[in-house]
């Protein structure tokens, strides 16, 4: 229980607009550099719209930050958590220069995104890196944690419970977000297909674990160019394609996500259950690990595990399969940036 050498912990997200007036300049954040048309961030927007102009992602991580607090104070493990987003408040390099401030030296980083890739991993990288450029703190990314038990064991009992409230042999579909084929290729390094083969790995532990035999994978909240080819299938296709081979009931089980954000309750809870009540098909939507107490520890189980690391030790290394735990530091030519060679912690 000693977290020696770090002396805070950053939770590290994404970010989302937290009222009307947020939506439009929250995605130029996201976008910017790629010329979207303003016009096409206002469509995107309606998305957001239709929830009351608010993404639920900032208070998921709000509620996220709480259990961590409390599990940590349980633990007797004195570390103030820090809370910073790539896209909107709280900026990730005003916190830092809060931490700065407050004395923070050395923090160790908890990004919520469990998988390898740019937009996942390596432009987190980039981030972290910039954020601590010019200020006397120390930041430490954590390592990828998609086959940690306190990642998968949710996934595994949440599925449980659902399936046991549908017919017998309803098909289960593991859901993530599609990225560009060319972002999957580079993803691990060049020509590994990390993020798509770690998704089938953690789909293949739940199927194994729950003895499941009718499973699929499928993508959801593609963008971009339709000339650029992104992983498929498109998960309403996908759901079509199933009730065409006679498929009657689905439970849609979303991996690629740690929390109800607007890609699970709009793209699958709205769109996709849509299209699974047009198809005639019985649907459910298996809830995300959110603040599930395994997943609660596994952020703590995770700094300990980095902080015995840095201080020389050889700590225990939990992962699910055959994979084995990611390393601390990605390899060099992890999950390139295909527009700029830009400097990545970790």
């Amino acid at each position: 229980m000693d977290p020696r050498p770090f002396d805070a912990l950053l939770l590290v997200s994404f970010g989302g607009p937290e009222k009307p007036d947020d939506v439009v300049p929250f995605l130029e954040n996201v976008t910017r550099g790629r010329g979207i048309p303003r016009e096409r961030l206002v469509e995107v927007g309606e998305h957001y719209f239709g929830f009351g102009g608010k993404s639920p992602i900032n208070d998921q991580n709000r509620a996220l930050i709480a259990a961590i607090e409390a599990d940590l104070a349980a633990h007797d493990i004195d570390l103030p958590v820090y809370w910073g987003n790539r896209n909107w408040d709280p900026y990730l390099r005003e916190t830092t220069e809060q931490m700065a401030a407050d004395g923070v030296r050395r923090a160790v980083c908890f990004v919520t995104s469990a998988y390898s890739s740019y937009s996942g991993c390596r432009q987190y990288r980039e981030n972290l890196y910039d954020a601590q450029e010019d200020l006397p703190l120390e930041l430490a990314k954590l390592r990828h944690y998609y086959n940690h038990p306190g990642f998968v064991g949710p996934f595994v009992d949440e599925t449980r419970s659902a399936l046991a409230d549908m017919p017998a042999g309803t098909h289960v579909v593991f859901v993530t977000h599609s990225i560009p084929d060319a972002m999957n290729e580079a993803s691990g390094g060049a020509g590994a297909g990390a993020y798509l083969r770690q998704h089938r790995e953690v789909a293949q532990l739940v199927a194994d674990e729950l003895e499941l035999t009718s499973t699929s994978l499928a993508f959801c909240s593609r963008s971009g160019s339709p000339h650029i080819p992104w992983l498929e299938p498109d998960v309403n296709d996908h759901l079509t394609e199933l009730a065409g081979d006679g498929v009657t009931s689905v439970a849609v089980v979303p991996i690629g996500f740690i929390s109800d954000h607007m890609e699970v309750i709009y793209d699958l809870d709205t769109e996709a259950a849509q299209t699974a009540k047009e198809l005639g098909l019985d649907f459910v939507r298996v809830p995300t690990p959110g603040v599930h107490p395994s997943f609660v520890a596994l952020v703590r189980e995770l700094v300990l595990e980095r902080a015995a690391a840095e201080r020389g030790e050889d700590p225990d290394r939990p992962a699910c399969g055959q994979a084995g735990p990611w390393p601390d530091h990605c390899p060099v030519g992890c999950c390139l940036n295909a527009r700029a060679d830009l400097p990545v912690l970790a």
